[in-house]
Protein backbone atom coordinates (compact mmCIF):
# COMPACT_ATOMS: atom_id res chain seq x y z
CA UNK A 1 0.00 0.00 0.00
CA UNK A 2 1.49 3.35 -1.04
CA UNK A 3 -0.64 6.10 0.45
CA UNK A 4 -3.87 5.06 -1.26
CA UNK A 5 -7.29 4.38 0.23
CA UNK A 6 -6.98 2.96 3.70
CA UNK A 7 -3.50 4.41 4.29
CA UNK A 8 -4.75 6.45 7.25
CA UNK A 9 -5.81 3.22 8.97
CA UNK A 10 -2.52 1.44 8.24
CA UNK A 11 -0.01 0.70 10.97
CA UNK A 12 2.47 3.43 11.83
CA UNK A 13 6.14 2.45 12.19
CA UNK A 14 8.65 4.66 13.97
CA UNK A 15 12.38 4.09 13.36
CA UNK A 16 14.42 5.53 16.20
CA UNK A 17 18.07 5.81 17.27
CA UNK A 18 19.24 6.46 13.72
CA UNK A 19 21.00 8.98 11.51
CA UNK A 20 18.71 9.99 8.66
CA UNK A 21 20.02 11.35 5.36
CA UNK A 22 17.95 14.43 4.58
CA UNK A 23 18.90 17.58 2.72
CA UNK A 24 22.44 16.40 2.18
CA UNK A 25 23.06 15.92 5.90
CA UNK A 26 22.93 13.01 8.31
CA UNK A 27 20.48 14.11 10.99
CA UNK A 28 21.22 12.53 14.32
CA UNK A 29 18.67 11.13 16.72
CA UNK A 30 18.55 12.86 20.13
CA UNK A 31 18.85 9.99 22.56
CA UNK A 32 16.27 9.82 25.31
CA UNK A 33 18.93 8.49 27.68
CA UNK A 34 17.18 5.64 29.48
CA UNK A 35 14.46 3.13 28.81
CA UNK A 36 11.12 4.32 30.07
CA UNK A 37 11.72 7.95 29.03
CA UNK A 38 8.83 9.63 27.32
CA UNK A 39 9.28 10.25 23.62
CA UNK A 40 8.18 13.24 21.55
CA UNK A 41 4.68 11.89 21.11
CA UNK A 42 4.12 11.61 24.83
CA UNK A 43 4.50 7.84 24.81
CA UNK A 44 6.14 5.69 27.42
CA UNK A 45 8.64 3.39 25.74
CA UNK A 46 9.31 -0.02 27.26
CA UNK A 47 12.21 -1.97 25.71
CA UNK A 48 11.67 -5.65 25.02
CA UNK A 49 14.71 -7.82 25.48
CA UNK A 50 18.15 -7.13 26.95
CA UNK A 51 19.31 -3.70 25.87
CA UNK A 52 16.36 -3.43 23.51
CA UNK A 53 18.29 -5.35 20.84
CA UNK A 54 15.93 -7.51 18.81
CA UNK A 55 15.18 -8.59 15.25
CA UNK A 56 13.31 -6.28 12.92
CA UNK A 57 9.87 -6.40 14.47
CA UNK A 58 10.08 -10.10 15.24
CA UNK A 59 10.45 -9.78 19.02
CA UNK A 60 13.38 -12.24 19.20
CA UNK A 61 17.03 -12.43 18.21
CA UNK A 62 19.63 -9.80 17.42
CA UNK A 63 19.07 -7.90 14.20
CA UNK A 64 19.81 -4.71 12.30
CA UNK A 65 16.64 -3.03 13.52
CA UNK A 66 15.07 -3.77 16.86
CA UNK A 67 11.43 -3.61 17.91
CA UNK A 68 10.08 -1.97 21.04
CA UNK A 69 6.65 -1.69 22.53
CA UNK A 70 4.87 1.66 22.75
CA UNK A 71 2.17 2.51 25.25
CA UNK A 72 0.34 5.84 24.99
CA UNK A 73 0.74 8.17 27.97
CA UNK A 74 -1.59 10.89 29.11
CA UNK A 75 0.87 13.78 28.73
CA UNK A 76 0.38 16.01 25.67
CA UNK A 77 3.34 16.15 23.25
CA UNK A 78 5.71 19.12 23.23
CA UNK A 79 6.46 20.97 20.01
CA UNK A 80 9.80 22.18 21.32
CA UNK A 81 11.56 18.79 21.40
CA UNK A 82 13.38 17.96 18.16
CA UNK A 83 14.14 14.37 17.33
CA UNK A 84 14.85 12.95 13.92
CA UNK A 85 13.03 9.65 13.71
CA UNK A 86 11.70 8.10 10.52
CA UNK A 87 7.95 7.52 10.45
CA UNK A 88 6.29 5.23 7.92
CA UNK A 89 2.68 4.47 7.10
CA UNK A 90 1.04 2.97 4.04
CA UNK A 91 4.35 2.56 2.26
CA UNK A 92 5.31 6.23 2.50
CA UNK A 93 7.36 8.51 4.73
CA UNK A 94 5.02 10.16 7.21
CA UNK A 95 5.10 13.65 8.70
CA UNK A 96 4.85 13.00 12.47
CA UNK A 97 3.58 16.53 13.18
CA UNK A 98 0.33 15.78 11.37
CA UNK A 99 0.11 12.39 13.02
CA UNK A 100 0.53 13.84 16.52
CA UNK A 101 -1.35 17.11 16.34
CA UNK A 102 -4.05 16.44 13.75
CA UNK A 103 -4.78 12.73 14.11
CA UNK A 104 -3.70 12.47 17.77
CA UNK A 105 -2.04 9.15 17.01
CA UNK A 106 1.27 7.58 17.97
CA UNK A 107 3.35 4.78 16.51
CA UNK A 108 1.97 1.26 16.52
CA UNK A 109 5.53 -0.08 16.57
CA UNK A 110 8.96 1.37 17.25
CA UNK A 111 12.13 -0.08 15.74
CA UNK A 112 15.48 0.77 17.27
CA UNK A 113 18.14 1.20 14.57
CA UNK A 114 21.08 1.00 16.95
CA UNK A 115 22.59 4.31 15.83
CA UNK A 116 22.86 3.21 12.21
CA UNK A 117 22.44 5.30 9.06
CA UNK A 118 19.10 5.41 7.24
CA UNK A 119 19.50 6.47 3.61
CA UNK A 120 17.18 6.36 0.60
CA UNK A 121 17.28 3.07 -1.29
CA UNK A 122 19.92 2.93 -3.99
CA UNK A 123 18.94 3.31 -7.64
CA UNK A 124 21.13 1.71 -10.32
CA UNK A 125 20.42 3.11 -13.79
CA UNK A 126 23.03 0.98 -15.58
CA UNK A 127 23.20 -2.71 -14.79
CA UNK A 128 23.62 -5.26 -17.58
CA UNK A 129 22.77 -8.30 -15.48
CA UNK A 130 24.23 -10.28 -12.63
CA UNK A 131 24.39 -13.66 -10.90
CA UNK A 132 24.64 -15.41 -14.26
CA UNK A 133 21.75 -13.47 -15.84
CA UNK A 134 22.42 -11.45 -19.01
CA UNK A 135 19.62 -9.01 -19.81
CA UNK A 136 20.75 -8.89 -23.46
CA UNK A 137 20.17 -12.62 -24.02
CA UNK A 138 16.89 -13.39 -25.76
CA UNK A 139 15.83 -16.37 -23.65
CA UNK A 140 12.32 -17.80 -23.55
CA UNK A 141 11.78 -16.54 -20.00
CA UNK A 142 13.55 -13.20 -19.67
CA UNK A 143 11.32 -12.24 -16.76
CA UNK A 144 12.63 -14.96 -14.45
CA UNK A 145 16.20 -13.74 -14.95
CA UNK A 146 15.22 -10.14 -14.18
CA UNK A 147 13.38 -11.36 -11.10
CA UNK A 148 16.48 -13.21 -9.88
CA UNK A 149 18.66 -10.12 -10.21
CA UNK A 150 15.97 -7.95 -8.62
CA UNK A 151 15.90 -10.24 -5.61
CA UNK A 152 19.66 -10.62 -5.23
CA UNK A 153 20.50 -6.90 -5.45
CA UNK A 154 18.38 -6.21 -2.36
CA UNK A 155 21.40 -7.28 -0.33
CA UNK A 156 23.31 -4.41 -1.94
CA UNK A 157 20.72 -1.86 -0.84
CA UNK A 158 19.30 -1.41 -4.35
CA UNK A 159 15.55 -0.78 -4.25
CA UNK A 160 15.06 0.28 -7.91
CA UNK A 161 17.01 -0.29 -11.11
CA UNK A 162 17.06 0.06 -14.89
CA UNK A 163 17.95 -3.26 -16.56
CA UNK A 164 20.42 -2.38 -19.31
CA UNK A 165 20.75 -3.93 -22.75
CA UNK A 166 23.99 -3.52 -24.69
CA UNK A 167 24.16 -3.33 -28.48
CA UNK A 168 22.14 -6.20 -29.96
CA UNK A 169 20.44 -7.14 -33.25
CA UNK A 170 16.82 -5.97 -33.71
CA UNK A 171 15.40 -9.45 -33.08
CA UNK A 172 16.88 -9.43 -29.57
CA UNK A 173 15.29 -6.07 -28.72
CA UNK A 174 11.95 -7.19 -30.14
CA UNK A 175 11.96 -10.27 -27.94
CA UNK A 176 13.49 -8.90 -24.73
CA UNK A 177 12.09 -5.37 -24.38
CA UNK A 178 8.39 -6.38 -24.13
CA UNK A 179 9.28 -8.95 -21.44
CA UNK A 180 10.71 -6.41 -18.96
CA UNK A 181 7.88 -4.09 -17.91
CA UNK A 182 8.04 -1.39 -15.26
CA UNK A 183 7.33 -3.04 -11.91
CA UNK A 184 7.08 -1.89 -8.31
CA UNK A 185 9.51 -3.33 -5.79
CA UNK A 186 8.65 -5.45 -2.77
CA UNK A 187 9.64 -8.64 -0.99
CA UNK A 188 10.07 -10.24 -4.41
CA UNK A 189 12.86 -7.81 -5.33
CA UNK A 190 13.88 -4.30 -6.35
CA UNK A 191 11.54 -2.31 -8.55
CA UNK A 192 12.11 -1.99 -12.30
CA UNK A 193 11.99 1.67 -13.39
CA UNK A 194 12.31 0.95 -17.10
CA UNK A 195 14.98 -0.26 -19.49
CA UNK A 196 18.25 1.43 -20.36
CA UNK A 197 19.09 0.74 -24.01
CA UNK A 198 22.82 1.37 -24.45
CA UNK A 199 23.42 1.24 -28.20
CA UNK A 200 23.37 0.28 -31.02
CA UNK A 201 23.41 3.92 -32.22
CA UNK A 202 26.94 4.61 -31.00
CA UNK A 203 30.42 5.31 -32.35
CA UNK A 204 32.44 2.48 -33.88
CA UNK A 205 35.64 4.09 -32.61
CA UNK A 206 34.36 4.16 -29.03
CA UNK A 207 32.23 1.03 -29.01
CA UNK A 208 34.08 -0.53 -26.05
CA UNK A 209 32.68 -4.00 -25.37
CA UNK A 210 29.77 -3.52 -27.81
CA UNK A 211 29.89 -5.89 -30.83
CA UNK A 212 30.79 -3.93 -33.97
CA UNK A 213 28.67 -6.14 -36.22
CA UNK A 214 25.44 -4.85 -34.66
CA UNK A 215 26.24 -1.13 -34.48
CA UNK A 216 23.92 1.14 -36.44
CA UNK A 217 23.68 4.73 -37.65
CA UNK A 218 20.46 6.62 -38.22
CA UNK A 219 18.87 6.59 -41.65
CA UNK A 220 17.06 9.58 -43.17
CA UNK A 221 13.85 8.81 -41.27
CA UNK A 222 15.80 8.50 -38.05
CA UNK A 223 13.13 7.98 -35.41
CA UNK A 224 11.30 5.38 -37.47
CA UNK A 225 14.65 3.66 -37.89
CA UNK A 226 15.01 3.61 -34.10
CA UNK A 227 11.52 2.17 -33.67
CA UNK A 228 12.27 -0.51 -36.26
CA UNK A 229 15.36 -1.45 -34.27
CA UNK A 230 13.92 -1.40 -30.74
CA UNK A 231 10.23 -2.03 -31.29
CA UNK A 232 7.69 -0.37 -28.91
CA UNK A 233 9.25 1.96 -26.32
CA UNK A 234 6.66 1.54 -23.55
CA UNK A 235 9.15 -0.15 -21.21
CA UNK A 236 12.14 2.10 -22.06
CA UNK A 237 13.44 4.77 -19.64
CA UNK A 238 16.94 5.66 -20.95
CA UNK A 239 18.61 5.50 -24.36
CA UNK A 240 22.37 5.98 -24.78
CA UNK A 241 23.47 7.26 -28.18
CA UNK A 242 26.35 9.13 -29.84
CA UNK A 243 25.28 12.72 -30.58
CA UNK A 244 27.66 13.13 -33.53
CA UNK A 245 25.64 10.65 -35.62
CA UNK A 246 23.61 12.22 -38.42
CA UNK A 247 19.96 12.89 -37.50
CA UNK A 248 20.67 12.22 -33.81
CA UNK A 249 19.14 15.52 -32.69
CA UNK A 250 15.84 14.62 -34.33
CA UNK A 251 15.87 11.38 -32.34
CA UNK A 252 16.82 13.11 -29.07
CA UNK A 253 13.93 15.55 -29.39
CA UNK A 254 11.44 12.79 -30.14
CA UNK A 255 12.63 10.58 -27.26
CA UNK A 256 12.50 13.40 -24.70
CA UNK A 257 9.02 14.34 -25.90
CA UNK A 258 8.00 10.80 -24.93
CA UNK A 259 9.55 11.14 -21.48
CA UNK A 260 12.60 9.00 -22.25
CA UNK A 261 15.94 10.17 -20.87
CA UNK A 262 18.66 10.54 -23.51
CA UNK A 263 22.24 9.86 -22.46
CA UNK A 264 25.39 10.68 -24.40
CA UNK A 265 28.02 7.98 -24.56
CA UNK A 266 30.26 5.70 -26.62
CA UNK A 267 30.98 8.79 -28.66
CA UNK A 268 33.67 10.87 -30.36
CA UNK A 269 31.59 14.04 -30.06
CA UNK A 270 33.35 17.35 -29.43
CA UNK A 271 32.03 19.79 -26.87
CA UNK A 272 29.91 21.76 -29.36
CA UNK A 273 28.14 18.61 -30.55
CA UNK A 274 27.52 17.59 -26.94
CA UNK A 275 26.14 21.04 -26.07
CA UNK A 276 23.83 20.95 -29.08
CA UNK A 277 22.57 17.56 -27.91
CA UNK A 278 21.76 19.02 -24.50
CA UNK A 279 19.81 21.81 -26.18
CA UNK A 280 17.87 19.08 -28.00
CA UNK A 281 17.02 17.45 -24.66
CA UNK A 282 19.86 15.16 -23.56
CA UNK A 283 20.41 15.18 -19.77
CA UNK A 284 22.81 12.33 -18.96
CA UNK A 285 26.33 11.14 -19.76
CA UNK A 286 26.96 7.39 -19.81
CA UNK A 287 29.97 6.35 -17.67
CA UNK A 288 31.90 9.62 -17.84
CA UNK A 289 35.49 9.38 -19.17
CA UNK A 290 34.92 5.86 -20.51
CA UNK A 291 34.28 5.31 -24.24
CA UNK A 292 34.54 8.98 -25.21
CA UNK A 293 37.22 11.41 -26.34
CA UNK A 294 39.71 12.14 -23.56
CA UNK A 295 39.67 15.57 -21.97
CA UNK A 296 41.79 18.09 -23.92
CA UNK A 297 42.31 21.72 -22.98
CA UNK A 298 41.37 22.96 -26.47
CA UNK A 299 38.25 20.81 -26.72
CA UNK A 300 37.22 18.86 -23.62
CA UNK A 301 34.61 16.87 -25.52
CA UNK A 302 31.59 15.46 -23.67
CA UNK A 303 33.47 15.86 -20.37
CA UNK A 304 33.28 19.63 -20.87
CA UNK A 305 29.51 19.55 -20.26
CA UNK A 306 30.24 19.47 -16.52
CA UNK A 307 31.38 23.12 -16.60
CA UNK A 308 29.96 24.41 -19.89
CA UNK A 309 28.36 27.88 -19.90
CA UNK A 310 26.43 27.16 -23.12
CA UNK A 311 23.69 25.02 -21.60
CA UNK A 312 20.01 25.91 -21.15
CA UNK A 313 19.38 27.94 -18.01
CA UNK A 314 18.56 25.73 -15.02
CA UNK A 315 19.48 22.51 -16.82
CA UNK A 316 21.40 20.04 -14.66
CA UNK A 317 23.56 17.56 -16.53
CA UNK A 318 23.97 14.24 -14.77
CA UNK A 319 26.86 11.88 -15.38
CA UNK A 320 27.31 8.24 -14.52
CA UNK A 321 30.52 7.09 -12.88
CA UNK A 322 31.79 3.54 -12.34
CA UNK A 323 33.61 4.08 -9.04
CA UNK A 324 35.59 0.84 -8.98
CA UNK A 325 39.06 2.35 -9.24
CA UNK A 326 39.57 0.57 -12.58
CA UNK A 327 37.15 2.11 -15.07
CA UNK A 328 37.93 5.52 -13.58
CA UNK A 329 40.99 6.54 -11.61
CA UNK A 330 39.94 7.90 -8.20
CA UNK A 331 41.69 11.19 -9.01
CA UNK A 332 39.53 11.60 -12.13
CA UNK A 333 36.40 10.86 -10.12
CA UNK A 334 37.37 13.53 -7.60
CA UNK A 335 37.97 16.07 -10.37
CA UNK A 336 34.50 15.42 -11.81
CA UNK A 337 32.84 15.54 -8.41
CA UNK A 338 34.49 18.79 -7.41
CA UNK A 339 33.59 20.37 -10.75
CA UNK A 340 29.93 19.31 -10.64
CA UNK A 341 28.93 17.45 -7.45
CA UNK A 342 25.18 17.78 -8.05
CA UNK A 343 25.37 15.70 -11.24
CA UNK A 344 27.23 12.62 -10.00
CA UNK A 345 25.29 9.36 -10.43
CA UNK A 346 27.02 6.22 -9.21
CA UNK A 347 26.38 3.19 -11.43
CA UNK A 348 27.66 -0.36 -11.29
CA UNK A 349 27.54 -1.13 -15.04
CA UNK A 350 27.47 -4.65 -13.65
CA UNK A 351 27.75 -7.57 -16.05
CA UNK A 352 26.31 -11.09 -15.67
CA UNK A 353 29.48 -12.07 -13.79
CA UNK A 354 28.32 -10.02 -10.78
CA UNK A 355 28.27 -12.37 -7.81
CA UNK A 356 29.97 -15.23 -9.67
CA UNK A 357 33.69 -14.38 -9.53
CA UNK A 358 36.36 -15.05 -12.15
CA UNK A 359 35.82 -16.99 -15.37
CA UNK A 360 34.16 -16.68 -18.79
CA UNK A 361 30.76 -15.02 -18.92
CA UNK A 362 28.46 -13.53 -21.57
CA UNK A 363 27.78 -9.88 -22.21
CA UNK A 364 25.14 -9.55 -24.87
CA UNK A 365 26.28 -11.29 -28.04
CA UNK A 366 29.83 -12.05 -26.91
CA UNK A 367 31.93 -13.64 -24.18
CA UNK A 368 34.04 -11.75 -21.65
CA UNK A 369 36.78 -12.98 -19.34
CA UNK A 370 36.67 -11.82 -15.72
CA UNK A 371 39.91 -11.99 -13.78
CA UNK A 372 39.72 -10.10 -10.52
CA UNK A 373 36.94 -7.84 -9.25
CA UNK A 374 37.62 -4.69 -7.25
CA UNK A 375 35.65 -1.88 -5.70
CA UNK A 376 36.70 1.59 -4.61
CA UNK A 377 34.95 4.45 -2.83
CA UNK A 378 36.53 7.75 -3.84
CA UNK A 379 37.14 10.82 -1.73
CA UNK A 380 33.86 12.59 -1.13
CA UNK A 381 31.68 12.82 1.95
CA UNK A 382 29.45 9.96 3.01
CA UNK A 383 26.43 12.18 2.42
CA UNK A 384 27.53 13.02 -1.14
CA UNK A 385 28.21 9.39 -1.98
CA UNK A 386 24.82 8.27 -0.69
CA UNK A 387 23.00 10.99 -2.61
CA UNK A 388 24.92 10.05 -5.78
CA UNK A 389 23.50 6.53 -5.41
CA UNK A 390 19.95 7.59 -4.60
CA UNK A 391 18.78 11.20 -4.97
CA UNK A 392 20.71 12.05 -8.14
CA UNK A 393 19.52 9.06 -10.21
CA UNK A 394 15.98 9.81 -9.02
CA UNK A 395 16.36 13.43 -10.16
CA UNK A 396 17.74 12.23 -13.50
CA UNK A 397 14.57 10.20 -14.06
CA UNK A 398 12.23 12.88 -12.68
CA UNK A 399 11.30 10.72 -9.69
CA UNK A 400 12.73 12.88 -6.89
CA UNK A 401 9.32 13.43 -5.27
CA UNK A 402 8.91 9.70 -4.60
CA UNK A 403 12.35 8.05 -4.90
CA UNK A 404 15.85 8.85 -3.69
CA UNK A 405 14.64 10.87 -0.72
CA UNK A 406 13.33 10.39 2.82
CA UNK A 407 11.23 13.55 2.71
CA UNK A 408 7.61 13.38 3.86
CA UNK A 409 5.33 11.78 1.29
CA UNK A 410 8.09 9.89 -0.51
CA UNK A 411 8.04 6.12 -0.96
CA UNK A 412 9.47 4.41 2.11
CA UNK A 413 12.28 2.75 0.18
CA UNK A 414 15.40 2.94 2.32
CA UNK A 415 18.52 1.14 3.43
CA UNK A 416 20.04 0.67 6.89
CA UNK A 417 23.85 1.01 6.89
CA UNK A 418 26.57 0.64 9.48
CA UNK A 419 29.42 3.13 9.83
CA UNK A 420 31.42 1.29 7.15
CA UNK A 421 28.42 1.63 4.80
CA UNK A 422 27.74 -2.11 4.83
CA UNK A 423 24.08 -2.85 4.17
CA UNK A 424 22.32 -4.17 7.26
CA UNK A 425 18.74 -4.07 6.05
CA UNK A 426 16.73 -3.00 3.00
CA UNK A 427 13.16 -1.71 3.09
CA UNK A 428 10.72 -1.19 0.22
CA UNK A 429 7.42 0.58 0.91
CA UNK A 430 8.29 0.40 4.61
CA UNK A 431 8.52 -3.40 4.49
CA UNK A 432 11.68 -5.25 5.45
CA UNK A 433 12.76 -7.12 2.29
CA UNK A 434 16.33 -8.09 3.21
CA UNK A 435 18.31 -8.26 6.44
CA UNK A 436 21.97 -9.10 6.94
CA UNK A 437 21.35 -10.96 10.19
CA UNK A 438 18.80 -13.26 8.56
CA UNK A 439 21.07 -13.84 5.54
CA UNK A 440 23.88 -15.06 7.80
CA UNK A 441 21.69 -17.68 9.47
Amino acid sequence: MRGGQGAAEARVLQFTNCRILRGGKLLRWARAGVCGARDRAGCRVRCRGPGGVQGAGTGTGRGAVAATEVRPAMRAPSRSVRREDLWVRGGRILDPEKLFFEERRVADERRDCGGRILAPGFIDVQINGGFGVDFSQATEDVGSGVALVARRILSHGVTSFCPTLVTSPPEVYHKVVPQIPVKSGGPHGAGVLGLHLEGPFISREKRGAHPEAHLRSFEANAFQDLLATYGPLDNVRIVTLAPELSHSHEVIRELTTRGICVSLGHSVADLRAAEDAVWSGATFITHLFNAMLPFHHRDPGIVGLLTSDRLPAGRCIFYGMIADGTHTNPAALRIAHRAHPQGLVLVTDAIPALGLGNGRHTLGQQEVEVDGLTAYVAGCSVESALEAASLHPAQLLGLEKSKGTLDFGADADFVVLDDSLHVQATYISGELVWQAEAARQ
